[in-house]
């Protein structure tokens, strides 16, 4: 449920202000502050521990008490369910591998800048979701003909564009009874972490992070498309500020480095010995599976190799042997998925700053 309060314009994630030029405003910082993205030395990892996994809250992380929480299943269904976290922890489980990016990282790259969390390219993780079958519990309940979308519902609240609201999304029906849609409780084997939206979230794999609600209390079947602020407003990819957009979902087709050698402290300029050196990074889409992935070094691309990834929503490794010759170079990285899908290699700007899956250049000093 969402109450206008206001009409002022608030630069909170997912609906930004006007975009701007030159340095982060305060609002940016404390947002920066708050949230956190994966340190690109961890894409050396399978699987994300979960403090080093990207962090995009909202409105204020909630810490649930298990004994009285519930789920509320209710709406277009032949019946309403009631569910503790214990009933859910006897249904069926599935583990399901899911890369999951924030729809806005990139977004500072962008020039002018939308105002919102200033992402850079690090917004992103891989964990193994455990938990109930969304389409099971869907089919518990008995979904009714006449349903179009299922809304999700958490128990975070707040104010974005002057509205007071729970956050909350609907996927479409087709989209809810996928069989690798979860119910999660735990991540990485372990009960979900509070700031991941402990005791239960939503994971939608292919789907940009905003689709997987944390803090989830409240599934509702609805007979008509749903008009909330986090789906009507927020995350969508518009020209201008008057410009209805279209919806943001899947996530684009993306690659991303492990940095290579050694960082200066502050500008993060990488230094490294000549000689043999193995690049290495992933890549991922939740369009279709990664085909392949090419690495600039100085202009030149070359085909890297290509690892079998976890599932089929997580990211692959991927490497490239490199002898690196002493002077300053530039390493770039582009994935392509099997709809034929490439990064582009300038940036696609757009007004809330979404989706900007621009190559990664790294530069290198060797001595």
């Amino acid at each position: 449920m969402t109450k206008q309060i206001s009409r002022r314009r608030t630069s909170t994630s997912g609906h930004p202000g006007q975009p701007t030029y030159g340095a982060l405003t305060p609002e940016e910082l404390q947002l920066a502050a708050r949230n956190h993205s994966l340190p690109l030395e961890a894409l050396s990892q399978d699987i994300t521990p979960p403090g080093l996994h990207y962090v995009l809250t909202h409105f204020d992380i909630q810490f649930a008490n298990p004994d009285p929480w519930h789920l509320r299943i209710h709406g277009a269904v032949e019946r309403s369910l009631e569910l503790s976290l214990a009933a859910l922890r006897k249904y069926p489980e599935i583990t399901v591998p899911v890369t999951l990016e924030c729809a806005g990282n990139g977004r500072s790259l962008l020039s002018p800048r939308p105002l919102s969390q200033p992402w850079v390219l690090e917004a992103l993780g891989t964990a193994e979701w455990s938990g109930v079958p969304l389409a099971w519990v869907l089919a518990k309940a008995g979904v009714r003909p006449e349903a179009v979308e299922v809304v999700f519902t958490g128990a975070d609240a707040g104010i974005q564009g002057g509205v007071q609201q729970h956050y909350a999304r609907s996927l479409p029906i087709r989209e809810a009874l996928r069989p690798d849609v979860v119910l999660a409780y735990r991540m990485n084997g372990n009960d979900l972490p509070p700031q991941h939206g402990f005791p239960l979230r939503l994971v939608v794999p292919g789907w940009y992070g905003m689709a997987s609600v944390k803090w989830l209390q409240s599934i509702e079947v609805v007979a008509a498309p749903f008009a909330g602020y986090q789906q009507q407003v927020a995350y969508r990819y518009q020209d201008n500020a008057d410009d209805g957009g279209t919806p943001v979902s899947r996530i684009r087709v993306r690659s991303l480095m492990v940095p290579p050698g050694i960082p200066d402290f502050f500008t993060r300029t990488r230094f490294l010995r000549h000689g043999p050196v193995m690049l290495q990074g992933r890549a991922w889409s939740g369009e279709g599976a990664v085909t392949g992935v090419e690495v600039s070094i100085d202009g030149k691309w070359v085909p890297a190799h290509l690892e079998q990834p976890a599932g089929p929503f997580a990211w692959c490794k991927w490497t490239l042997p490199w002898v690196a010759d002493p002077g300053s170079h530039m390493l770039a990285c582009r994935a392509t998925d099997s709809t034929g899908a490439s990064q582009p290699l300038e940036q696609n700007w757009n007004y809330q700053g979404m989706s900007n899956n621009v190559v990664q250049r790294v530069s290198v000093t060797v001595e």
